[in-house]
């Protein structure tokens, strides 16, 4: 007769790949366990660390009963407006941009404050450095990044070692690599994780979701070191924003220099006595980055206006 799983021993796992109820967790010896979710309130995602049984239900092996709470959260925004978490636990965000196509560098402003809210690091991989004039066209970018003390990375597919740079700075961290559509986010996974194809089709099988692959949310391990999660959904998400007063906490140049400001309540938009804006008027910030801020604020007190509830 089988055991109710409350009289099963329950194990740990982390969750490496996940789509709807299904889920492949990965336990302490590295096997992976075809597992469904238990309840309709729990929700896995990439990076879960759960508890599970052993149990034959619906032709999964396990049934997840319980996530730990979780030590950092990824979200974007659902078809509803609301934030959803499409992976959890990352340590780090990487952001790429490229030549081609031309970079935009509001997205990656918007990434790299998507890292310091969720309390994250961050770096920024310029892509497709192969390309002629590619130091050019982002070199000044990168200068900004860099002397805001974000990690910066060189990176092709087309030359050998091209990723090498970025799978050392993958290395002991649990990443995730986000950018617009058309920067070489997939050439570089490809580079990353060998086989990668080969291994999605082994968690697709493992998982039974009859589902097609590419949306399947999976957590790689990088054989330089490191875990890596993909998916289509996560690669170019827009993340979903703080209220408005918590937007300048993801610029660290606003956030340093608004201790200084007449008003503590200071929005930096036009306010008296602004030390942002000061320091923009004396070169010490990009007007390009507080460009990107004013407009993160403008979006943010958008979605305020258009659901008043949300103030609550």
């Amino acid at each position: 007769m089988n055991q109710e799983p409350e009289a099963q021993a329950t194990r740990e796992g982390r969750v490496v790949s996940s789509h709807g109820r299904d889920a492949v967790v990965e336990d302490a010896a590295h096997r992976r366990i075809h597992c469904r979710l238990r309840g309709r309130r729990l929700a896995a995602v990439c990076g879960d660390i759960v508890r599970w049984v052993a149990a034959d239900t619906e032709g999964a092996a396990g049934l997840i009963t319980e996530i730990i709470p979780r030590g950092t959260e990824l979200a974007r925004m659902n078809m509803r407006g609301q934030p959803e978490v499409i992976a959890a636990n990352l340590t780090q965000l990487v952001s790429v941009i490229a030549p081609l196509p031309a970079p935009d560098l509001g997205l990656c402003d918007r990434y790299l404050a998507a890292a310091e809210w969720a309390g994250l690091k961050a770096c920024v991989v310029a892509n497709k450095s192969d390309l002629p004039g590619a130091k050019v066209l982002l070199g000044e970018a990168i200068d900004c990044y860099a002397a805001l003390g974000y990690p910066v990375v060189w990176a092709t597919k087309n030359a050998p070692g091209g990723a090498q740079d970025l799978a050392a700075q993958l290395r002991e961290e649990i990443s995730v690599l986000v950018g617009q559509s058309g920067v070489g986010k997939s050439s570089l996974i490809n580079l990353l994780v060998p086989g990668v194809e080969a291994t999605v089709q082994e968690i697709s099988r493992a998982a039974e979701t009859g589902k097609h692959t590419t949306s399947v949310a999976s957590l790689y391990q990088l054989p330089a070191g490191g875990d890596l999660v993909d998916s289509p959904g996560v690669r170019d998400f827009a993340p979903p924003l703080p209220p408005p007063r918590g937007i300048a906490s993801g610029f660290r140049e606003i956030a340093r220099h608004a201790a200084n400001c007449r008003f503590k309540d200071c929005m930096h938009l036009r306010e008296p006595g602004c030390a942002v804006a000061a320091a923009t008027t004396a070169g010490e910030i990009p007007a390009r980055r507080i460009a990107s801020y004013r407009q993160l604020v403008n979006q943010a007190e958008g979605r305020l206006r258009r659901n008043p509830q949300l103030r609550r």
